[in-house]
């Protein structure tokens, strides 16, 4: 398959590259730095040595800059210890950080360029299907607080990204299906021959060595980079067309964001939007703005890629009052991404108190 390349027009134009052995592509997206900074986790150690070396052969300065796994890499301590390595390293307005890693590397990397110097170029390198089709793509850095996921942030568009399939060979599998929570989202509010395909062969979608998954990325970042492209800053609520701007990438992410707090960042991102897509699924049904037959079509696509469709109960409380200070509430509002049938997203901003604690019975384990 022959690398695709996509081109996002958002504050600031670049292109996201998908294919194999996409290595040779970075130097490119870093011409005119000198310094540059691999932010990436210990397990990453010997792909950003990799880096470092070929990036040293075209006359860069590299610094290789480990962070700790996962979401524990998104707070303030590891960001202020990222700015002071830059820092010490005479990093200027000219130089970059490369973000080599998932979904929570590559949001930590963006926020720590957004921030230094009031904001320096940053080129993303996802190695999980997450940070390919969500993470990675569309300019939202951030890092997490005890009050919540993602609360401190910034936009910030990357300089370029990277997605190299060769990277999923090694990924584990629990990690590439909860990527496909991402994938599949994307079909419910937009491209729904996304989930025809999921459907027709669950295996064939999530084969690193196929056709079919290199193309389901490429789809699902076309559908992020049409969509950021028009409201990059997520500021439109509904447009003359209907549509809802950025806010639809937000689909099933604020329960789902709930449940990861209470997890305490243990669950896989992926995972918890899968719940969160079936919590407003039948939020919407619920409310008469969907059908029975469009909420099982949730739970049998998510089932067929081994997805959680159901939540333990008994904690209602504790995830309304972190939706409640979710980014997407407005003052003491909450907004919800639903579906008036399959790809056609709307906002629903304050739904009644009984409608969403019927939901979370209706998915309680």
């Amino acid at each position: 398959m022959a690398d695709s390349v996509i081109h996002v027009h958002a504050e600031r134009e670049y292109d996201v590259v998908i294919g194999h052995g996409l290595l040779g592509h970075l130097g490119g997206m870093l011409l005119g730095a000198q310094r540059v900074a691999v932010i990436h986790p210990g397990a990453l150690t010997a792909s950003a040595e990799a880096i470092r070396d070929d990036l040293q052969d075209g006359g860069f300065d590299v610094t290789l800059l480990e962070v700790p796994e996962a979401e524990d890499a998104k707070t303030a301590e590891v960001a202020a210890f990222c700015w002071e390595v830059l820092g010490t390293a005479g990093f200027t307005r000219s130089d970059a950080v490369v973000g080599l890693g998932g979904g929570a590397t590559t949001d930590l990397a963006g926020f720590v360029a957004a921030t230094w110097l009031r904001g320096i170029r940053v080129v993303q390198v996802p190695t999980t299907l997450l940070g390919m089709v969500d993470a990675a793509v569309g300019g939202k850095t951030g890092i997490n607080t005890a009050a919540g996921k993602n609360l401190v942030g910034s936009f910030w568009s990357p300089g370029g990204v990277l997605c190299d399939i060769n990277a999923l060979d090694t990924l584990p599998r629990n990690d590439l299906l909860a990527g496909m929570a991402e994938v599949v989202k994307v079909g419910f509010v937009r491209d729904t021959t996304i989930l025809d395909d999921v459907e027709r062969d669950p295996f064939a979608a999530t084969d690193t060595t196929g056709d079919l998954l290199p193309d389901l990325i490429r789809r699902a970042v076309q559908v992020k980079a049409d969509v950021v492209g028009a409201d990059f800053r997520e500021s439109s609520a509904t447009s003359g067309d209907g549509s809802i701007g950025r806010e639809v990438l937000n689909y099933g992410h604020t329960f789902g964001h709930a449940v990861e707090r209470r997890e305490r960042y243990r669950w896989r991102h992926g995972a918890a939007v899968s719940v969160g897509m079936m919590y407003v699924a039948e939020l919407a049904a619920l409310g008469g703005r969907l059908s029975e037959a469009d909420v099982d079509r949730h739970r049998r696509v998510l089932s067929a890629l081994g997805l959680p469709t159901t939540y333990s109960g008994g904690h209602w409380q504790e995830l309304l009052a972190t939706m409640s200070i979710d980014k997407k509430a407005r003052g003491s509002l909450l907004r919800f991404v639903v579906l008036q049938g399959i790809g056609h997203p709307v906002i629903w901003e304050g739904p009644d108190p009984a409608l969403l604690a019927a939901a979370y019975a209706a998915i309680s384990s």
